[in-house]
Formats: structure tokens, C-alpha cells, sequence
């Protein structure tokens, strides 16, 4: 498209301020700016600005809250690691593990954020907590999808492949594509990893302009998780997945290092009962604990925020005394590939837009660059789990939160969310494992550590030891190397002792 197309397009969506210092460009710094402002839908600018900033206003004037509508996930489409029979929870891994053996599920990862909460310029995925063993998160999650399909095969001699897909964004995608390629991708065949990558749009002032982050350059954020849909389509992702037999995907979140990839229980689970999207839930902490809650508004299903409702229906408790509105989201999800391609066929235009006020760096009028140091912009995003609503059968799986949701959002200084507390959750856990497989534990006097069954969520394990991914994905297998066994803390088993 030439620079006059452009400026006649920006034109007519009201827009042509982002032109304002063309004349000061280099001929290198306008080809490139040019060639974003072609990857622009122009046609469909227009009514982006004006969307983001009717949304932003009504925002902050909104009282619809949904509390009057909403109801608890009814009990028959929930099922419980914790209430359910050790039986039935055998049946649904085992239809989980024969369809992983049969090459019909591939996981699904949403990395296109970057690390900035974190303070580091990197994607998160690439980032340590500080285990002993150094690992990354990447490397946690590409391990376990190998042991996964070691478990799979050893069950029913096979030899399957559980495809990775990682949807990056413009940040994150060669950042990604390097570290890979420099850690000959953890073990994993290349060709079973496959990264695309999700649109970005333009972030808006709230006069409904878009903002000019550098004199040739647009302020751009990715489209939020829920531009997965839209990805799936631009990439030929579903294709690919056809191409290769995949029926079911479980997707996920990067940030949280207790994922158990291609969960063959879930998995199981959400087969079994026909559904063609599920989600894992944890039980709520506390009635105010600021997570989603996945329910029931109108008759269809959805994920409320916390905003959204009132303090006194998340105080609500159902007659056994637990909150009625319990099912807290941890972004783990169960979709059918039917079920994605109807969404990017038929829905992609109805999901949510969801408003974010951020603190966008810009260029004023002088031409000056600014770091504001409050919220200036507008950046629209759907959500991953807004086609929720559009399903015919829908599941929830509640499961342990100490066993498989501790996210990594926040710095170390805050209590929650942060490399200390996803350390101190994956070492708790690997702990746990090594009790139940008959370990006993010294310090480094020789002398025996007591054993602690039970940890506070707050609480460092009385031993440091680290299992690697491929000797167990979830506490299987470690009794031929434990039982009996004194072991010195601190204490890394890799897959070198299998």
C-alpha cells in the first residue's frame, strides 16, 4: 500500500495525526513505519478508537453488575480431584492416556506477555525462579510434555507425539524462537513445535486517538489471550492440528509452573462426559480473593470477574458451608479442534472487548517522549475464556491448588505471585513426592530432617529437593529410587538417575 493510500485512509478515520512527523523520519525509519501502518486494518480503525473510547467511559460510569443473574456451575458437570472416587479418577487417566497414545491431543501455551511485571525485558517463559537445577519455565513444561508421552507409550506401546503449540506475540516470538533453538528445544523434536503469532492492535487515548509511541512509531499491545481465536485463523493452526490428528487441546497459561501438560485425568474427564470445552478450577482461597469465578450468568457459561460482583454474593455459602461461588479460574483449559474451528468460523466478532487503562509512553505535541505516570491510554483485549458461552457442553475440573496452580505475575516485595512463592510451591510439592515414596531426609550433619506431611501455603519444605520432569510427571515412578532411601538436603534428581 503506498504512503498516499495510507494517508487518505488515515484521513478518513480521523486519525492522520500519527503522519504529524513524517517530514523528520529517516527514508529507513519510514519504510518501517509504513509498513506497520499497512499491517493496520484500516477500515476497521475508525471504529476500534471509537469503541475503546466509548468502553473506557462507560467503565468508569458502569453499575450492571451481574450478580442478580449469576448461579454456581451445576454439580453434574463438575468434577473434583478431591471428592471423586480413586476409580473413577483411574478411568478418566486412562482415556486421557489413550488418547494422548493415539496422537489426538497437543497442548496449547499463551506466551504472548512479557516478563515487565517480573522486571526483566525477556518473555516469561524464559525466566528462573532460583531452583536449584536453574531450570526455566519452558524447560519445566517441555519435560513434562515428554514424560507425559513416555507414560503414554509405556501404557499402550506406542510411539506418540503430543504437538506444542505456543502462540507469541511481536514481543515475545523471536525472543521464544531463539532461546528454543539455543537449548535444541529442551529434547523435543523441532517439528512438534510450532509458534505463531497473535495480532497486535493499537493502543488509544481517551479522546479516541491512536497514540503515537516514537515519531514513527505506534504504541501496539497484543490483542489479550481471547486473540487466540483470531491467531488460530491468520496462522492456519487448525489446519496443521488436522493435518496431524489432533482432536482435543488443553490450553494454558505460561506463568504457572505447576501445569500439568496434556493432563490425561482432565483430559479423560472432559472426554468422557462430551464436552467440547472445559475449564480447571481451583477452590477460592477467600470469599474476596481477587480471581475469576466460573459460573453461570443468564444460562450461559462465563468466567465473572471479581469487579463484577458484589462483596456479599462472593460471601455466599452453599449448604455445606463452602462458598457458593468457589470455582476460581487458573486460565487451564479443555477445548475440542471442533469446537475452536466454530468459534474462528462463526464467533470470532461477538467476543468481549475488555477495557485496560495503562500507562502508555507517547509523543507530545513538541515531540518529546513521555513516560506518564498515570493510566493516558486505552489497550482493548479479549479473553481466552469468553467463548465459554458459546459451548453446548461445558465442564469444570476442580483441582488441588497446591498441587497445580501457582502463578508467577509479581517481583519478589509482594506477598503473592512471585519467584519465591512458585519456587517454594514446586519444591513443597516435589517434597511431598519424595515423602510418599519412602524418602528420609539429613541436614547437612547427617542428621534426620522430621518429616512434615502438611505445609502452610506460606511455609519452606524441611528439605530442598528438586525431581526432574522426566523421572515423574505427577509423583509416579519415584519408589524404586527413594524408598528407604536417606538422602542429603539440598537435593536435585535429574533425568540422568532414571
Amino acid at each position: 500500500m503506498s504512503f498516499e493510500e495510507i494517508k487518505s485512509r488515515l484521513e478518513s478515520a480521523g486519525q492522520a495525526h500519527v503522519l504529524k512527523y513524517w517530514s523528520e523520519l529517516s527514508s529507513q525509519e519510514r519504510e518501517t513505519f509504513l509498513a506497520e501502518l499497512s499491517q493496520l486494518e484500516l477500515g476497521e480503525l475508525q471504529e476500534h478508537c471509537r469503541a475503546a473510547a466509548e468502553a473506557a467511559k462507560s467503565q468508569s460510569t458502569s453499575d450492571d453488575l451481574l450478580d442478580h443473574r449469576m448461579e454456581p456451575v451445576p454439580p453434574e458437570f463438575i468434577g473434583s480431584v478431591k471428592k471423586t472416587d480413586q476409580n473413577t479418577l483411574t478411568a478418566w487417566e486412562n482415556e486421557g492416556f489413550l488418547q494422548i497414545s493415539q496422537n489426538r491431543v497437543a497442548v496449547l501455551l499463551l506466551a504472548g506477555g512479557q516478563g515487565t511485571r517480573l522486571g526483566v525485558p525477556y518473555p516469561k517463559g524464559m525466566y528462573s525462579v532460583g531452583l536449584p537445577s536453574g531450570k526455566t519455565l519452558y524447560q519445566i513444561q517441555a519435560e513434562r510434555i515428554q514424560r507425559v508421552q513416555q507414560l503414554a507409550n509405556q501404557k499402550h506401546n506406542s510411539k506418540c507425539t503430543v504437538p506444542w503449540y505456543i502462540m507469541t506475540s511481536e514481543f515475545t516470538l523471536e525472543p521464544t524462537e531463539k532461546f528454543f533453538k539455543d537449548n535444541n528445544f529442551f529434547g523435543l523434536n523441532p517439528s512438534d513445535v510450532i509458534m505463531f503469532e497473535q495480532r497486535m492492535i493499537p493502543a488509544v487515548s481517551f479522546d479516541g486517538k491512536v497514540i503515537l509511541e516514537k515519531k514513527g512509531k505506534l504504541a501496539m499491545a497484543p490483542d489479550g489471550n481471547g486473540g487466540l481465536y483470531q491467531a488460530l485463523v491468520d496462522n492456519k493452526v487448525l489446519e496443521d492440528m488436522e493435518k496431524r490428528g489432533v482432536e482435543y487441546l488443553h490450553v494454558y497459561c505460561v506463568d504457572n509452573i505447576l501445569v500439568k501438560m496434556a493432563d490425561p485425568a482432565f483430559i479423560g474427564f472432559c472426554v468422557q462426559k462430551g464436552a467440547e470445552c472445559g475449564a480447571k478450577v481451583v477452590e477460592k482461597a477467600y470469599p474476596a480473593e481477587p480471581v475469576g469465578v466460573v459460573c453461570r450468568v443468564a444460562g450461559v457459561y462465563q468466567v465473572v470477574e471479581y469487579s463484577e460482583i458484589r462483596p456479599e454474593t462472593a460471601e455466599l455459602r452453599a449448604p455445606g458451608g463452602e462458598l457458593l461461588y468457589t470455582a476460581g479460574n487458573i486460565c487451564n483449559h479443555f477445548f475440542t479442534r471442533d469446537f475452536l474451528k466454530h468459534i474462528a468460523q462463526n464467533c470470532r466478532g461477538q467476543l468481549k472487548q475488555h477495557v485496560a487503562l495503562k500507562k502508555v509512553p507517547y509523543v507530545d505535541e513538541e515531540g518529546n517522549q513521555v513516560k506518564p505516570t498515570k493510566a493516558n491510554g486505552i489497550k482493548m483485549e479479549k479473553f481466552v475464556f469468553d467463548v465459554f458461552q458459546f459451548s453446548r457442553k461445558f465442564v469444570a475440573f476442580e483441582v488441588l491448588r497446591e498441587e497445580e496452580f501457582s502463578p508467577l505475575k509479581n517481583a519478589d516485595g509482594v506477598p503473592l505471585d512471585t519467584p519465591t512463592t512458585a519456587r517454594r510451591s514446586l519444591l513443597a510439592q516435589h517434597y511431598r513426592w519424595a515423602l510418599a515414596a519412602g524418602a528420609c531426609f539429613l541436614n547437612s550433619s547427617g542428621q534426620a530432617i522430621p518429616p512434615k506431611h502438611s505445609l502452610a501455603r506460606d511455609e519452606e519444605p524441611p528439605a530442598v529437593c528438586e525431581i526432574s520432569p522426566l523421572l515423574s510427571y505427577f509423583g509416579e515412578g519415584l519408589e524404586s529410587m527413594l524408598k528407604g532411601k536417606e538422602l542429603t538436603s539440598p537435593l536435585v534428581l535429574d533425568g540422568n538417575q532414571a
